[in-house]
């Protein structure tokens, strides 16, 4: 086989939220969505087009609180735009190859350029997508189809050489998820019951706002909690947040706990364990704990120091990285250290979330004494591409239970144009419905996402979305 790269675009979508999303040291109100398009030839045969999106998220690939919130956005979009131009003309026998060529070349450009790891392939990974849903679409096979049949030729011993000889079947289940369990993210400053909302805030747009609104709305039983590492604040929220999944949940619930990396330390980490253990408010409550995500700072996360914390911390809450999962070794090390595993986002790369996710699997069979983990998790994104995308890929790789916050703080698809609400609506009809206004709306039932269609579907999404209904990303403009 010969694939080719002729040629690729970016072009971008300004959209504001319908509530603040406070995460860590950002609050996002408004973002720009980014889709980039690839035309991929394939033996020689007529182009075929694939896309692939995702939100700009400030303050999420760096978190330096002294970068201006304009300059980063620039600075993802530079590192969308040189991984298209790298792959440009590009020739390769396999996807893996060709992913494997842009991968090598983003990592040399990002050392020279002094830009983290996970910046840089943010790039890789959408310019990885697209070409992933031309493939699908050119060889009309399902996105999970194509990875069980290894179609991509992904070499996992050359990621991890511990899985030298095995293709991704070997670890992944036999069909995919056909629904997931909603993980709804309840942000740093969203309201918990109807009495928190501040007068002149109330939305009137059909969809509920408060915590508990949004629990007898939608059926949730799953939960993200955020912590902002100021114990005496974090508390007392997490301990109005118990009493509102008691109230309106019962004993039927289950939650992770978002450190945000506000901790230095397993020890100040430890500390702050303590304290909520020691809370008679909320001793039942932290049974239902599924594990903690990133509490330290990416820059101490992975030293060798907390190797040492987490050996001696025997009766420990399970603990995963994300942030910090920026290159392809950083899995490894993490669990060398004591980690329990880590995180997928399409963001941080889908081949490199199959080699983990087969990784943990092999592991895990391997020495089944302490369970390893891959939650999925979220950048805020909708539709009509990227959360499609992103659910195709959880589905493929197992993981149940998928943090999804897009459909929580956007109101649908309601600020995309009107012939691409009505496309979704037509072919994801199980995945979306008209909310009062008519815009598509998120269908989650018993805090449950249908999955059928994201399946049927080339990469996620059925139809093949006309990205010049956007802005050019030469012509676009921060709103």
């Amino acid at each position: 086989m010969n694939i080719r790269v002729c040629e690729g675009d970016l072009h971008l979508h300004n959209l504001h939220t319908r509530m603040p999303f406070k995460y860590g040291i950002a609050t996002m109100t408004h973002m720009p969505m980014a889709f980039v398009r690839v035309a991929l030839e394939i033996n020689g045969r007529p182009p075929v087009l694939g896309v692939s999106a995702d939100l700009l998220p400030p303050k999420w690939f760096t978190k330096d609180p002294q970068r201006d919130v304009l300059d980063e956005i620039h600075e993802m979009l530079d590192v969308i735009e040189v991984a298209l131009e790298a792959v440009e003309g590009q020739n390769a026998p396999t996807v893996f190859d060709l992913w494997l060529q842009l991968h090598d070349s983003q990592t040399a450009w990002a050392h020279a350029e002094n830009k983290p790891p996970l910046l840089a392939h943010f790039g890789t990974s959408l310019v990885e997508r697209a070409v992933m849903d031309a493939f699908c679409r050119a060889s009309a096979k399902p996105f999970h189809r194509a990875v069980l049949d290894n179609d991509f030729d992904i070499r996992l011993g050359e990621l991890h050489p511990e899985l030298a000889g095995f293709a991704p079947s070997a670890w992944l289940p036999a069909r995919p998820h056909s629904e997931i369990i909603v993980r709804h993210t309840v942000g740093l400053s969203d309201a918990l019951t109807d009495v928190d909302i501040a007068r002149g805030e109330q939305l009137s747009d059909g969809l509920p706002q408060s915590l508990a609104a949004n629990i007898r709305f939608y059926g949730l039983r799953h939960f993200k909690l955020k912590v902002n590492g100021e114990p005496a604040h974090d508390l007392e929220r997490l301990r109005r947040i118990a009493e509102v999944l008691r109230t309106e949940c019962g004993e039927d619930y289950a939650f992770s706990l978002d450190g945000n990396e506000q901790f230095r330390s397993f020890t100040e980490f430890r500390q702050f364990w303590e304290t909520l253990r020691a809370d008679d408010a909320l001793k039942g409550f932290l049974t239902k704990l599924l594990f903690v995500e990133q509490p330290l700072h990416r820059s101490v996360a992975l030293n060798r120091n907390a190797a040492t914390a987490l050996a001696d911390w025997p009766d420990r809450p399970p603990f995963i990285i994300d942030e910090s999962d920026g290159e392809l070794h950083s899995l490894p090390a993490a669990l060398a250290l004591g980690y329990d595993g880590t995180s997928h986002k399409n963001c941080k790369g889908v081949i490199k979330g199959i080699a983990n996710r087969c990784l943990l699997e092999h592991r895990q069979r391997r020495k089944p004494v302490r369970p390893l983990l891959m939650s999925g998790e979220d950048l805020c994104n909708v539709g009509p591409v990227a959360l499609l995308q992103d659910l195709a890929v959880c589905a493929t790789l197992g993981i149940k239970s998928v943090e999804r916050n897009g459909h929580h703080y956007n109101a649908g698809l309601a600020e995309f144009p009107r012939s691409v609400q009505e496309d979704v609506l037509r072919t994801h009809f199980d995945l979306y419905h008209p909310s009062p206004a008519g815009w598509p709306t998120l269908t989650i039932e018993r805090g449950r996402v249908a999955l059928g269609s994201v399946n049927e579907a080339a990469f996620g999404v059925k139809t093949l979305l006309n990205t010049s209904l956007f802005t050019h990303a030469d012509a676009w403009e921060w709103d």
